[in-house]
């Protein structure tokens, strides 16, 4: 199933996604997606109605980020070789993750703002994975039952908040907008394979990056597992989990946005984005 939430920032609604791409509104039985309702029971309370008795949403509607009230969002760094590479670093010997605001989550066909100062906004097309079931020390076998779905990301950052800034990297990753998550979430049980999928990312046009999630250094089970290992889990927690090479830091000279610029992230099965890039205005 595919799950979308929909209506203005801050008073989504949710949603799921008809055989015919229509969103259909089904906050009559679940009033929002985040971590109260991303479970089994609240999809199988969906799926036990015909999808047509659920209303049609006007296609003009705007589509939100797939969860709401976010807990935090924890992105993975150098998953894959390449971009570890292009980076000119070495790829570490276990994941290596931080800490994102969840203030950052951005609608997927939302403008993304150029935070103010900054002057090296960069993209990185992520697989992102929604937590349905929380906790810790969790095996890499029991893994798939803690995850709700998947959905595309697009990890955008500041590279001279990043890098120039005392080298923390949330500060290059946290502002405002830099996190469109969607435009849906994929149940788990549609997703056969999340260690198979093709990647992308086009900026205005021109394809960037272009990969497979197969490159990736560690599979979603093993992230979900030893991410657990050093903080427990909730229902709602994003993980993002790497991009592969093709990012404007590692072009030879380094390429940023600038404003008017179009991302256009792509995960297969999993829907495309389409954001903006503008300017800061106080």
């Amino acid at each position: 199933m595919k799950l979308v939430r929909f209506g203005e920032k801050g008073n989504e609604r949710a949603g799921v996604v008809d055989e015919q791409g229509h969103i259909r509104d089904v906050s009559s039985i679940v009033s929002d997606w985040n971590g109260d309702t991303l479970n089994d029971e609240s999809i199988a309370k969906i799926d036990s109605m015909a999808m047509t008795d659920y209303p049609l949403v006007d296609s003009s509607a705007r589509v939100g980020a797939p969860v709401g009230n976010v807990g935090k969002i924890v992105a993975v760094a150098l998953t894959y070789g390449k971009h570890a590479a292009e980076a000119g670093v070495d790829q570490p010997k276990e994941p290596m993750f931080m800490l994102i605001s969840r203030t950052a989550v951005n609608g997927p066909f939302d403008d993304v703002i150029i935070p103010r100062g900054g002057t090296e906004l960069d993209w990185e097309v992520e697989l992102g994975v929604v937590i349905g079931k929380g906790g810790n020390y969790i095996t890499p076998e029991d893994a798939e039952a803690h995850i709700a779905g998947y959905c595309v990301a697009n990890d955008v950052s500041e590279r001279q908040f990043q890098l120039q800034r005392g080298s923390q990297w949330t500060k290059g990753k946290s502002a405002d907008t830099l996190k469109p998550l969607g435009p849906w979430l994929v149940t788990r049980d549609e997703v056969a394979n999340p260690n198979s999928l093709d990647i992308s990312i086009k900026v205005s046009e021109e394809t960037r990056q272009s990969s497979n999630t197969s490159d990736m250094t560690y599979s979603i089970a093993e992230l979900v597992s030893r991410i657990s290992e050093y903080l427990s889990w909730e229902a709602g927690d994003v993980m993002i989990t790497g991009t592969p090479e093709g990012v404007g830091y590692g072009m030879d000279p380094p390429l940023y946005l600038k404003p008017g610029d179009i991302l256009e992230p792509t995960i297969e099965g999993l829907g495309a984005q389409r954001s903006k890039v503008v300017a800061y205005h106080d």
